[in-house]
């Protein structure tokens, strides 16, 4: 019972944390990221869909990428909802074919402004390991208290819990100081 509550939030705790990076690939640094795009939502026949799934996305230079549609129906919707991204600042070419987007370069205030939604979106995730603790040790209490585990055992997985939490945290840190770095490099 009680491994079967760490397993749990071992798992969920995983996720946050692959899901943090991924957050961390869609802010926009000096480079252009094929990520930037994946999440960005297009009107596709009246369903928003991401743009990763209508497009195939490639890297032409350092600033500049070549989104090209499966469906060339879709090119037009695909260019103003790159256009419509706020904070992007991109600005797509459209040959009838393939969009270019060149980014623009950018700026200290900017990459400043990344900086701080980076840390707003590693904080939100570091919230989310917390409630999964909290919500592991609501278990381990639950167990306690119908007598399926001593306390002995009880006090032993929730210093486990607690270390996997730390450590969790930790990733999203240095994810989060590697994001900065990148964030800032000129």
């Amino acid at each position: 019972m009680i491994q079967t509550v760490l397993a749990e939030a071992t798992e969920k705790m995983e996720k946050a944390v692959e899901a943090a990076k991924d957050d961390f690939g869609t802010i926009r640094t000096g480079r252009a990221n094929p990520a930037m795009f994946q999440k960005i939502i297009v009107d596709y026949y009246g369903t928003g869909t991401p743009l990763g799934n209508l497009a195939s996305i490639q890297v032409l230079e350092a600033r500049s990428l070549a989104i090209t549609p499966y469906d060339k129906g879709a090119l037009m919707n695909i260019e103003k909802a790159i256009r419509d991204v706020p904070n992007l600042g991109a600005q797509p070419n459209n040959d009838g074919t393939v969009i270019r987007v060149t980014l623009p370069d950018l700026t200290e205030d900017r990459r400043k402004e990344y900086v701080k939604l980076a840390k707003a979106k590693a904080e939100d995730h570091r919230v989310s390991v917390r409630n999964i603790r909290r919500k592991g040790n609501d278990d381990l209490a639950a167990l306690k208290k119908d007598g399926a585990a001593g306390e002995d055992e009880i006090a032993r997985a929730e210093k486990e819990l607690d270390t996997l939490t730390k450590n969790f945290v930790d990733s999203i840190d240095n994810a989060l100081k590697h994001k900065e770095a990148e964030l800032l490099e000129v």
